[in-house]
């Protein structure tokens, strides 16, 4: 399958990024990956591989485009190392919900116009830290999401958080599906039940699901990976997209 370096004029530069395109005769739905906190590094190029290999035309940016040059991070070091963990939280810390919004307007303007993409509206697909920019996404360009998805994803309906993805739901278009980790202190229980209640009110089709597996759990470059937990996540994309792209 091709794997293609390509560059997006993005709100505030040029975004690098992987697109990974199915082999064969398309064209074929679009499908926009958020890496988690470490950022697009090759782990995230094989899942976009894994994803293309499926029959999607799926783009994975550089989110952190905005500090070009940074050194990747090491995932079984980052979070017992105080200045990687800081280095970290800086990146994170510059992506506010209006930049991601933004930058995710324009990654979809490009995949979308894609003449190896078809239909109108995308799959978005996120991991931790990206899993939460999937759904803010859904809310924030609702005519160019046709299905969301959030794996592991953090603070997706944290009380008295005037930044929650989940205070968007009413403006949500997409079918959406998350599924959160049992071992994971950034999506309680508590967030799970407002998040499902939010959608539900706001009349969107969704899942909402807890995997026996700790926070990470779909990304095989992560020290809690778990294999099975992957595979069942990569089927659960199947089911969202094959129901809700344009094929």
């Amino acid at each position: 399958m091709p794997r293609l370096d390509v560059t997006i004029p993005a709100p505030d530069g040029d975004a690098a990024a992987t697109l990974h395109v199915p082999d064969g005769d398309g064209p074929w739905p679009g499908v926009l990956m958020f890496p988690d906190a470490g950022g697009a590094r090759e782990t995230f190029s094989n899942m976009g591989d894994r994803m293309a290999s499926m029959g999607y035309v799926t783009l994975v940016p550089d989110v952190y485009y905005r500090n070009p040059g940074y050194a990747p991070f090491d995932f079984a070091t980052v979070f017992s190392d105080p200045d990687e963990r800081a280095r970290l939280g800086e990146l994170m810390g510059s992506l506010t919900n209006d930049r991601l919004i933004a930058d995710a307007n324009a990654y979809l303007d490009f995949l979308l116009a894609r003449p190896e993409v078809t239909g109108t509206g995308a799959g978005t697909t996120g991991y931790c830290m990206g899993g939460r920019a999937s759904m803010l996404v859904a809310g924030g360009v609702p005519d160019k999401v046709a299905a969301a998805a959030s794996f592991h994803g953090g603070r997706l309906a944290p009380a008295d958080d005037p930044t929650s993805p989940h205070l968007l739901a009413g403006a949500v278009k997409a079918k959406v599906y998350v599924a959160g980790a049992a071992d994971d202190a950034s999506f309680p229980r508590e967030q799970f039940d407002t998040l499902d209640a939010a959608l539900t009110d706001a009349g969107v089709e969704h899942t909402i699901e807890t995997y026996p597996a700790a926070h990470g759990f779909a990304v095989p470059d992560n020290p809690t990976y778990d294999k099975d937990a992957e595979e069942r996540h990569w089927a659960a994309l199947g089911d969202l997209y094959g129901s809700a792209l344009s094929h």
